[in-house]
């Protein structure tokens, strides 16, 4: 299967070049989903369109046997880009930092290499948007799929994910917890505003919030256990106009993250005992946490088929081993559907420099386009043939 998506690796960068200097944003994947849907039909792939908003699925098979997804997310995020490269982004503010470009184009690939294979079952190909932000309902691209039917007798589902902080031709699929469940919380410290020389006759809500934030601050390593991970961010505080004006109010908003959902929990709870600091000096508060994704589990079996499938194209040593990650994935709705994992696929070019995601510089080397696609459709193909363990 390497060999094969070696021999279209100009059609994976071709299509990833294409993807990548036209970036769109949440569910406004209009442009990409249109370029997959196109691509789907000429290579004679059925395929449904609008699925999740502006999702599109792909149908490979007769459907006779079992049935694996494979998910790639479409969006990029609002950064402007700083690379000097032909097929840099064409829209100002707007970039594809993550490499989700990437993840499309290899599932594209997937399509090509499986289109014309018999398979008695069925690979379906998730092409989502919007996992870097959700809705004005707080619904992001996967649970948007899944509400959609995108999932339904799906008996597996894998992904991928680039990481340009390692080199090209090895990956890393662990079991377990791999990813954090992400919550986001917004609230106001209340005081009583008033001038800066009389401090004594108003209730400075900076004075409250730093009560506040020294509590916040002090939960993970005081409150949770040392050996259960948990994370709380303070993203924006904001108050204040003038430097001789005391405000009436603070704003701080911020993102919880965690593994354990008793520790989601505690940290919910804990933050609102944080903010409830700002009462026991004569002040009051207003506090919203909004719940996000869910952590990502590989379920064990899963990721040692991909790890299986990646030691058969790339040889042993290109297996991977690592810490877990606090950053959050939305795909942690589809595998709570199905069993699934995501393995990271590494895309630094050898004895190059780091590529950061989420940040204006991200690029990847393109010779990782058709390792990635050949894990992917190798491990449906032995899936659907019941080559799997």
């Amino acid at each position: 299967m390497l060999k094969e998506a070696q021999a279209i690796k100009p059609q994976l960068v071709a299509w990833r070049r294409a993807i990548h200097s036209h970036p769109e944003l949440g569910f406004d994947v209009y442009r990409t989903a249109d370029l997959v849907a196109k691509a789907l039909a000429e290579m004679g792939v059925e395929a449904r369109v609008g699925v999740g908003k502006t999702g599109v699925v792909g149908y490979l098979g007769n459907g006779g046997g079992p049935v694996i997804g494979i998910r790639a997310d479409m969006d990029a995020l609002p950064i402007l880009e700083e690379n000097n490269v032909a097929y840099a982004s064409e829209i100002s503010g707007c970039m594809h930092a993550c490499g989700h470009d990437a993840h499309t184009a290899m599932l594209l690939g997937v399509a090509r290499l499986l289109h014309d294979k018999d398979i008695s079952g069925q690979v379906r190909l998730l092409f989502q948007p919007s996992e870097e932000d959700a809705d004005e309902h707080g619904i992001s691209g996967a649970p948007a799929m899944i509400s959609d039917g995108a999932l339904d007798g799906v008996d597996a589902v894998i992904a991928l994910h680039v990481n340009g902080t390692v080199d090209v031709g090895n990956m890393r699929a662990d079991d377990g917890w791999v990813g954090a469940a992400v919550d986001t919380f917004r609230g106001h410290v209340i005081g009583r505003g008033g001038h800066a020389a009389y401090p004594h006759e108003a209730l400075d809500p900076i004075w409250l919030s730093s009560q506040v934030l020294n509590a916040l601050y002090a939960i993970p390593s005081r409150r949770i256990s040392p050996l259960l991970p948990s994370v709380i961010t303070v993203g924006i505080v904001r108050g204040g106009t003038a430097d001789n004006v005391i405000p009436q109010s603070v704003y701080i908003e911020g993102t919880i993250r965690s593994m354990d959902e008793q520790v989601r929990s505690q940290l919910a709870a804990d933050i609102e005992r944080a903010f409830n600091m700002a009462r026991a000096f004569g002040g009051d508060y207003q506090l919203n946490i909004i719940r996000g994704y869910p952590a990502q589990w590989n379920e064990p079996q899963v990721a040692g088929w991909l790890r299986a499938v990646a030691g058969d194209l790339l040889g042993e040593d290109a297996i991977l081993t690592g810490q877990q990650s606090m950053g959050a994935e939305d795909f942690s709705y589809m595998t709570q559907r199905a069993p699934g994992a995501m393995f990271g696929l590494g895309v630094r070019h050898p004895g190059g420099v780091s590529r950061y995601l989420h940040t204006a510089t991200f690029d990847i080397d393109e010779d990782a386009l058709p390792i990635g696609a050949a894990i992917l459709a190798e491990t449906a193909l032995r899936f659907v043939r019941g080559e799997l363990g």
